[in-house]
């Protein structure tokens, strides 16, 4: 049997001209769209991240929190907005059912998420890294040869990048870019303006 039969009959009853369709048919067809795609998103999610993952252990601990709270607490919220919704009545011309039941594909998305990050994750631990290259936890001052300017940042994992705290990710340009370098070291970094060249002044990691 093709494995792909649900999807391609929800989406054939959808669009189909020829039959008129009972409004709980069409929502049905929908909610089945809705499954197959999250779960097709979560599943090329899985395969790019097969290697193995490092977080710090105040990233892990993030992640975790973040993952308890949506299992409680989001979970919760979701729930009490499906079910006053339903008190509406009509489901199939109810626009608030909607939004709720696509917030709670969302939801399991970003749980399913933080589930395999941490299960495919481990702790660095920052006794076993080089101080004198630019590694995960590094904090790095680095040289805009271009501009002359001066800018710092701290190599982080995927997980926990955020630029507006100075965090990027050792997947990103730049973070490959300096990656394993030392204190001297000039590289060039391709990035969506053009091309970087880059020099590490500095090399700093923060003990806790």
């Amino acid at each position: 049997m093709n494995k792909n039969y649900g999807w391609e009959t929800a989406w054939n009853t959808l669009f189909s001209k020829s039959v008129k369709k009972p409004k709980y048919v069409v929502q049905s067809s929908l909610n089945k769209l809705l499954f197959y795609f999250l779960k097709l998103r979560f599943e090329n999610r899985i395969n790019r991240r097969m290697k193995k993952n490092y977080l710090s252990k105040e990233g892990y601990e993030k992640l975790d929190k973040e993952l308890r709270d949506l299992k409680t607490r989001g979970r919760k919220e979701i729930a009490n907005d499906i079910a006053e919704a339903r008190a509406k009545g009509d489901l199939s011309e109810n626009a608030e059912y909607d939004a709720a039941k696509e917030a709670q594909g969302h939801l399991e998305s970003r749980i399913a998420e933080l589930e395999n990050t941490l299960a495919t994750s481990s702790i660095i631990d920052e006794r076993n890294i080089d101080d004198t290259k630019a590694y995960l936890l590094s904090t790095i001052t680095i040289l805009n040869h271009k501009t002359d300017k001066e800018m710092k940042y701290t190599l982080v994992s995927k997980d926990e990048a955020d630029f507006k705290e100075g965090k990027i990710s050792v997947d990103s340009p730049i973070g490959q870019g300096i990656l394993g370098k030392e204190v001297g070291d000039v590289v060039k970094v391709d990035v969506p303006a053009g091309q970087l060249k880059l020099e590490i002044l500095k090399i700093e990691r923060l003990r806790s």
